[in-house]
């Protein structure tokens, strides 16, 4: 399985997060995010547009996913060093790689990465 995860600014918008999404690479089929930002209105829209179940992933699981790139903040807010390379590592399962360190939108408002479950 191919994952989204997505990290994003309160100012962030669908075509933000579509962006950051674009130049991680795309082909996902599934989103994922910290549950804290499954409910925002852009990716609730980004999920609905690409077709694609969005999953909210508490911190508890994002915390123990070993991230590429580590944000102090950020770890200090949800447990990771980076919410879109531990959400996509989370939600692709046991095993599953990142394509490469995550990306950011052109307007720096979203944060995307590719992860690849174990099976691919």
């Amino acid at each position: 399985m191919r994952v989204a995860g997505i990290g994003f600014r309160r100012a962030a918008t669908v075509a933000s997060l579509r962006d950051a999404v674009e130049r991680a690479g795309g082909g996902a089929e599934l989103l994922a995010t910290a549950a804290s930002k499954a409910e925002a209105p852009a990716a609730r829209e980004l999920a609905a547009e690409l077709g694609l179940r969005l999953c909210g992933l508490d911190r508890a699981v994002l915390e123990v996913e070993e991230t590429l790139t580590h944000s102090a903040r950020v770890a200090e807010r949800f447990g990771a060093g980076s919410v879109a390379e531990a959400a996509a590592l989370a939600a692709a399962g046991p095993g599953a790689r990142l394509l490469g360190p995550r990306v950011v939108s052109g307007d720096g408002l979203a944060t995307a990465a590719i992860a690849i479950g174990r099976d691919e």
